[in-house]
């Protein structure tokens, strides 16, 4: 029987972490949760779970904490999650098949990650066009194979080998208040800024009117019409429109940064 170690990086999530535990409670044969030193009741709820707690510092590349916790593993598999993503019943019932399956012949190649589906809720609904759904994210893999870059913040990880596709989806209640969002939104385009300073994209003209204007409106009419984001009622219009403006809001932070 193939063992599974659930993987997460916590800060402040007393309010997802329960719901996220009890899907997988009786999934994991090990829970693994590297805390960046939570004020409210996070790592109580993961100890009340059985998990296993490090806390250490909170960086700004949330994937930092997230491979320390991958490090930690110790069973045939892992499956990295976020607090405010929940496994499915039907979800569960697929991980454990297919990691218990053989190869079809001895000169196959086994498997050694799987790309989830992922929905995303957003403001009262999930999120099903806008090229939104499936959102894979590959979050499954043998222990030892799969790393995290752990330099962006939408980054995916690097599994050495074969990887295949799962059918049914991972939920993730992302953004249920547009506080959140905004607070998700703020890191993120804090991140971006960095990398234009890393990358030394420039400040002048043609790069000025490339970021805040061609790409921001690129994007919208590319997620919003191309991908038929308008079918998402007006949560579908409200996240094309931010995700577009995550360019020139960061744009703007990068011409501030010394």
């Amino acid at each position: 029987m193939e063992t599974i170690s659930v993987v997460l990086a916590t800060f402040n999530e007393e309010k997802n972490l329960a719901a996220c535990l009890e899907s997988v409670k009786d999934l994991a044969q090990e829970i693994i949760i590297v805390d960046g030193t939570s004020k409210d009741r996070t790592v109580e709820i993961a100890k009340s779970f059985g998990a296993k707690v490090l806390v250490t510092t909170n960086p700004p590349i949330f994937h930092i904490n997230k491979q320390k916790a991958i490090d930690m593993a110790t069973k045939d598999w892992v499956l990295q999650l976020d607090a405010d993503e929940r496994v499915s019943p039907e979800l569960a019932k697929e991980i454990r098949e297919v990691i218990s399956k053989d190869p079809p012949s001895k000169t196959d190649e086994p498997i050694n990650g799987y790309w989830l589906p992922r929905k995303n809720f957003f403001l009262g609904r999930f999120l099903m066009k806008g090229g939104q759904y499936p959102d894979y994210t590959l979050r499954l893999y043998r222990k030892g194979t799969g790393r995290l870059p752990q330099k962006d913040v939408h980054e995916q990880a690097r599994v050495e080998g074969k990887v295949g596709y799962l059918t049914h989806p991972l939920t993730h209640i992302a953004d249920p208040e547009f506080g959140r969002y905004l607070m998700r939104f703020k890191r993120y385009t804090n991140l971006l800024a960095d990398e234009y300073v890393d990358k030394k994209i420039g400040k002048n003209p043609y790069t000025f009117s490339k970021y805040m204007l061609v790409m921001p409106t690129y994007w919208f009419i590319l997620q919003y019409g191309r991908h038929k984001g308008f079918m998402d009622s007006w949560q579908g219009f409200v996240f094309s429109l931010f995700s577009s403006l995550r360019f020139p809001v960061s744009y703007l932070k990068y011409l501030g940064r010394k």
